[in-house]
């Protein structure tokens, strides 16, 4: 999915503002704003900026949404096998004695 401002946006409401105050009083610019928007990411110079603006940290303003990735496993099955891999090996055998028949 990928980013999401929604914790930014609510910040907004509770502090009375729209998203055009951020071009006024951020000094962000209308391309930031329309990336803000569309959920794109912003750069490190605007994120600053807002971080010092409301003297927050980043993940009061950013979340970002991991819907469209598959977890990750522990195992390494996606890595490719040698060939016959797949097939187990039998048990390590014991070592034979072999008894004298001479007598």
């Amino acid at each position: 999915m990928g980013f999401s401002y929604k914790p930014l946006f609510r910040l907004l409401i509770d502090r009375n503002m729209k998203k055009t105050d951020l071009l006024t009083e951020v000094g962000l610019s209308s391309a930031t704003l329309a990336k803000l928007s569309k959920g794109e990411p912003l750069s490190g110079e605007s994120i600053e900026k807002l971080c010092l603006y409301f003297k927050c940290q980043v993940g009061e303003l950013v979340e970002y949404l991991f819907t469209d990735v598959p977890p990750k496993t522990p195992n390494t099955a996606s890595a490719p096998q040698p060939k016959g891999a797949h097939k187990r090996s039998p048990p390590p055998r014991s070592p034979r004695i072999r008894h004298s028949t001479k007598s």
